[in-house]
């Protein structure tokens, strides 16, 4: 099967048009990536620029209204842009239910996840993939992602594959709590002191739940499970097997910082939305995930977003305080579609909001 999909044609075909992804392609028994896959030498992990002495925080969130624990989230969101949450109120066997799930669709026959292909989506909030942007990036990212966009149960039920519609819709559920004592805590840290029914929707509006996999991969050094990127949501709760291979900048953009897995934690991290809502103050951050030599690697992060039709800005009550806008308002589909136009690259896409 290698030999005859060397070519950009027949590798496109294979992977995305059949459905095999590169789950698929590495299953062939690849000595080798293909050269769609090599990735430019500034883009690759080195793995030198890794600090070994630094590490994320991580915050015990099982007495949440502990002004000590709240500040640590704040100060957690200005420095580093990422923590780990441990004793968080998600129940462990629904973290360990959703794993499972992940597998269970991804070991699925290429024709069943062919079904949930852009072509072939019944509704365009379900959509299996390969890389990122593959129309749009020179080199390919090492990943299969199915992607769920909730709007309701009864969409979700009736739309969403079987084998991971309930343990996906159990995580949405499960961490509804944990989201909005985060945003409690940030808003507080803000001296925004109420979160309104109008700024609870523009903060956590919609949701998105993403399935990544990265299969093992003959060359890891060469290619990139996910590029360097800042999400475009307000907040990211991921889950992360056992595997690890997630870095995050470090402060002040020196080096590459590994997170490590913990068994029954959460990685949460500030997005690009509330950047522009906290006018700065909270710091979305460049991570990236590097690809594994030795096993297939699964996350599971809940992307927690303005709606589709909010216009995102600073805070009003930040400008009232006298702070100068460092953003412009934007529409947050225009700033989604932004990101979605082009490769990864890097912060560059909080640009579009800059005034």
């Amino acid at each position: 099967m290698a030999p005859a999909i060397s070519e950009s044609r027949d590798l496109t075909e294979f992977v995305a048009k059949q459905g095999n992804g590169v789950k698929g392609l590495a299953e062939t028994g690849l000595k080798s990536v293909p050269k769609q896959y090599i990735q430019p030498l500034e883009e690759r992990m080195d793995m030198q620029n890794v600090v070994t002495q630094e590490s994320i925080p991580v915050i015990d969130m099982s007495k949440w209204d502990d002004p000590h624990v709240m500040r640590s989230i704040c100060d957690a969101a200005e420095k580093w842009g990422f923590f780990q949450v441990t004793n968080h109120g998600v129940p462990v066997e629904v973290l360990e239910n959703v794993k499972e799930a992940t597998k269970k669709f991804f070991g699925l026959p290429a024709e069943e996840k062919m079904m949930y292909t852009k072509e072939n989506s019944l509704t365009n909030n379900v959509r299996y993939g390969t890389s990122f942007v593959p129309e749009a990036e020179e080199s390919l990212e090492w990943k299969d992602y199915l992607s769920l966009f909730y709007t309701s149960e009864e969409e979700a039920y009736a739309f969403w594959p079987k084998e991971c519609k309930e343990h996906a819709l159990e995580f949405i559920k499960g961490s509804e709590l944990l989201i909005r004592r985060l945003l409690e805590a940030l808003m507080e840290g803000l001296k925004v002191m109420s979160i309104d029914a109008t700024k609870s929707l523009v903060l956590t509006g919609s949701k998105r739940i993403n399935f990544n996999f990265y299969p093992k991969c003959p060359n890891p050094e060469l290619t990139v499970g996910v590029g360097r990127h800042s999400d475009v949501s307000t907040l990211t709760i991921l889950l992360q097997d056992d595997i690890g291979g997630l870095y995050v900048r470090g402060i002040g953009g020196k080096g590459w910082i590994h997170v490590p897995p913990m068994t029954g934690s959460l990685v949460i991290n500030v997005g690009d939305a509330l950047q522009i809502m906290s006018n700065g103050h909270y710091k979305s951050i460049e991570h990236r995930v590097v690809a594994n030599g030795s096993n297939d690697r699964i996350s599971v992060p809940i992307f927690v977003n303005p709606r589709p039709h909010d216009t995102i800005g600073p805070l009003p009550e930040l400008l009232e305080m006298g702070e100068k806008p460092v953003y412009k308002q934007v529409l947050y589909s225009d700033y989604v579609k932004h990101f979605f136009n082009k490769a990864h690259d890097g912060k560059k896409t909080i640009d579009f909001a800059k005034i």
